[in-house]
């Protein structure tokens, strides 16, 4: 038995009676009343299971009456987590933060921590940094958030005993993040990134909340890469995939560049084995290269609904037919020109290629272009050309059959994502410098891409030399702004700087294990500032989802959004110089505004000052879908709706009881749950805010397992209307078991 358990007993049943202060609306005196004398009856035992019981039964109260059990839960749960803590840091006041810079030690010791903040920090710095610690912080989580922060993200020793709390990891991302700037506004910018970490306003991607400070792991979400119709060009992509899989990366692949089934290799007709055989490395891939020992690796694979290949692709997640053609562990995305969308909407023909043939007889590839205008433009011109070759082989088949294949493969396993590669393109301010020809995983990230390819193999001083022409191997970096929490403190003019300073200083921190990433992460500075809790704050403000003033309200504030994210890149661009590929960019000419029809004084006045000073980050713009995040920082999730108001969120060994956040007899009715939201409301809603991102948005559809092929259909068409750029999962309720990639979760 545990000495001095009494007196600890007695100092426990005072912190709950201390409780009742903080929380007047729960009946906290008869809680302790009805569960103290049980845990007294048993006589003594463990801390742990006291702690156990008193949460299990605190949780066992709440409901959509009384949600605010959670708040009492997660108060007793951080209790124990400072008792824990202090007992492996040899601190005696054991319900506070011990000393910090001992932490550091400690953890670098061990080699949890890397030696990267004692090299960069003195003592008294730390010592300054741990005044700026806020416990009282601990207090905005609810218990499910807490319970998510510790369980996975807080560092721990290599058997997993705790030593970190929750305001240190936020401080040592503040402090990894900042700690290349000057000196003289150093401590001040850790300052505010912590202000803006520790108040829930924003929260930082997976990977930078896990690996800051850490020796393993990098600080970037997701990678995108395009594979060369090469033998060595496959391989070497596996390699480089594996690689970042391993380090925690959720990864898109786009595969429209190989030769597709029965294509010839070196003039022998019909032996090519096209994309699926490549399909399969790169399942074993993700099943045997996992993030970090936490999850197996997240891939998404994307081919033009062009390609001939389209039908075995759009087929291979499918739970039936022949296993040899099926890659279940692999998420699909198809790329959709407008051409193929007029053709499904009139019931028209489309044809399908090999695109080597297409390099072969016609002597371009027809995935490198996009119409440039809506209805007009150089792809429709291209593939008119190909289907008019007598000499190219083709292939007809109805529009409508391919989207149906989409729709069925869909309603079964979620996938595949839509890729609008033609509003993508023509909305691309980075068009000077290349095409995008899929996005990632998680469907928000559109930049540049280009394969990489091998140039010539020699030997030389005994050493084999290998000599590589890089492509853009897409990075992106992504944090996102909690709705719910930082909009109602009106905090996004302090907020949105600070994150944009964040996000920057993670491209020249990382260490990605690829080569042609790295630099086309320096080249392109791309940064992906999102948002989280919509359907919170619409419900804070008593917004109905189905309604024009959602509608409008999503234009307004992601307008603001936008003005203040690319204010923030300008001002950033005047102290540190803009991205190296600014000049000929969307940015510069003024193209960019105008095609979104910013033509406000104010807006006016930006646009001329980012054409005379520059931008810091091609890219700033992206709506993850951070499910994780979103729990620890108690919001919703992305732009979607809820599920439900009430439900229970299922762990290994243990049920928690969740409800939407702020519920009240305010807010309640403003909760509908997504199955039963009219989509097309939702459509509305992303196309009013997708024309002020500039890359993407994880846009999920809601539908029953009872909705019929045209009413799918009508969705798709609508959304392609509407101009969105991607789709995200098809969440039917037959398929609710769904996991968000992890890596994108900001």
């Amino acid at each position: 038995m545990e000495s001095g358990w009494d007196t600890w007993f007695d100092s426990m049943k005072d912190f709950l009676f201390s409780l009742e202060e903080e929380f007047p609306q729960l009946e906290i005196k008869e809680f302790v009343q009805a569960v103290i004398p049980s845990l007294e009856r048993k006589g003594e035992t463990s801390k742990d299971q006291v702690y156990n019981e008193l949460i299990l039964k605190g949780l066992e109260r709440m409901d959509e009456q009384e949600p605010d059990w959670t708040y009492f839960c997660g108060r007793i749960y951080i209790r124990q987590l400072y008792e824990d803590a202090a007992g492996r840091r040899g601190h005696t006041a054991d319900t506070s933060y011990p000393p910090f810079y001992p932490l550091i030690q400690q953890l670098e010791d061990k080699g949890v921590y890397s030696s990267f903040l004692l090299d960069q920090y003195s003592k008294e710095e730390i010592h300054t940094l741990e005044s700026y610690l806020d416990p009282t912080k601990d207090s905005l989580f609810t218990y499910i958030g807490l319970r998510t922060l510790a369980d996975r993200y807080l560092a721990k020793g290599h058997s997993g005993e705790l030593y970190e709390l929750p305001q240190e990891r936020f401080m040592v991302i503040a402090m990894t993040l900042m700690a290349e700037e000057p000196r003289n506004m150093r401590l001040e910018l850790i300052q505010e990134a912590y202000w803006a970490i520790s108040n829930l306003y924003m929260t930082v991607a997976t990977p930078t909340l896990s690996n800051a400070g850490k020796s393993y792991g990098q600080l970037s979400s997701c990678f995108i890469d395009t594979v060369d119709d090469s033998l060595q060009g496959i391989f070497d992509s596996n390699t480089d995939i594996a690689n970042l899989s391993k380090s925690g990366g959720g990864i898109g692949v786009y595969l429209g560049k190989i030769r597709s089934k029965g294509s010839d290799i070196k003039g022998y007709k019909g032996v090519s084995s096209g994309v699926i055989p490549w399909m399969k490395q790169l399942n074993n891939t993700a099943v045997s290269v996992d993030q970090l020992g936490q999850r197996q690796g997240a891939i998404a694979v994307y081919l033009d609904v062009w390609h001939k290949d389209i039908f075995a692709f759009l087929d291979a997640k499918l739970n039936n037919g022949d296993e040899r053609q099926r890659t279940h562990d692999l998420f699909t995305g198809v790329s959709l020109p407008d051409l193929f969308m007029e053709k499904v909407e009139n019931r028209e023909d489309w044809y399908l290629f090999d695109p080597h043939e297409v390099e072969t007889v016609m002597g371009f590839r027809l995935e490198d272009y996009y119409d440039e205008e809506e209805g007009n433009g150089s792809f429709r011109e291209k593939y008119q050309a190909c289907v008019h070759h007598p000499s190219l082989d083709k292939q007809a088949v109805p529009a409508i059959d391919i989207m149906k294949r989409v729709m069925i493969s869909q309603l079964e396993t979620g996938t595949p994502f839509m890729f609008y590669r033609d509003e993508v393109n023509r909305k691309n301010p980075n068009s000077h410098q290349g095409m995008v020809y899929c996005t990632n995983l998680c469907t928000e990230i559109t930049q540049n891409q280009s394969p990489t390819t091998v140039e010539e193999e020699y030997t030389k001083d005994g050493k084999i030399i290998t000599v590589k022409h890089p492509g853009d191997f897409v990075v992106c970096n992504l944090s996102s702004i909690n709705l719910g929490k930082a909009v109602p403190a009106d905090v996004l003019e302090r907020l949105i700087p600070i994150q944009v300073r964040m996000l920057d200083n993670v491209i020249d921190l990382n260490s990605i294990p690829v080569a042609q990433a790295e630099m086309t992460n320096r080249k392109y500075r791309g940064i992906g500032l999102g948002t989280f809790g919509w359907h919170h704050l619409l419900a804070v403000k008593g917004i109905r989802w189905e309604s024009e003033e959602a509608v409008d309200y999503a234009d307004h504030l992601y307008e603001q959004i936008s003005y203040l994210t690319v204010k923030a890149s300008k001002q950033l661009a005047e102290e540190k110089g803009a991205y190296p590929h600014f000049n000929g960019s969307k940015w510069e000419s003024g193209a960019y505004f105008s095609d979104r029809e910013y033509d406000t004084e104010q807006w006016r006045t930006l646009q001329q000052e980012v054409a005379d000073s520059g931008v810091r980050n091609g890219y700033m713009m992206a709506v993850a879908p951070n499910s994780s995040t979103s729990i620890i920082a108690g919001s919703t999730a992305s732009i979607d709706p809820i599920f439900q108001k009430f439900y229970s969120e299922e762990k290994k060994n243990y049920k928690i009881p969740v409800t939407a956040p702020d519920l009240t007899p305010q807010t309640y009715w403003y909760y509908k749950s997504a199955y039963e939201i009219d989509q097309t409301w939702s459509i509305r809603q992303n196309a009013a805010r997708q024309k002020h991102i500039d890359q993407s948005v994880s846009f999920n559809i809601y539908v029953k397992n009872t909705v019929q092929a045209k009413e799918l259909l009508q969705l798709h068409l609508e959304a392609w209307r509407n101009k969105l750029k991607t789709t995200y999962y098809m969440r039917s309720t037959s398929t609710e078991d769904i996991e968000d990639c992890e890596s994108c979760s900001s």
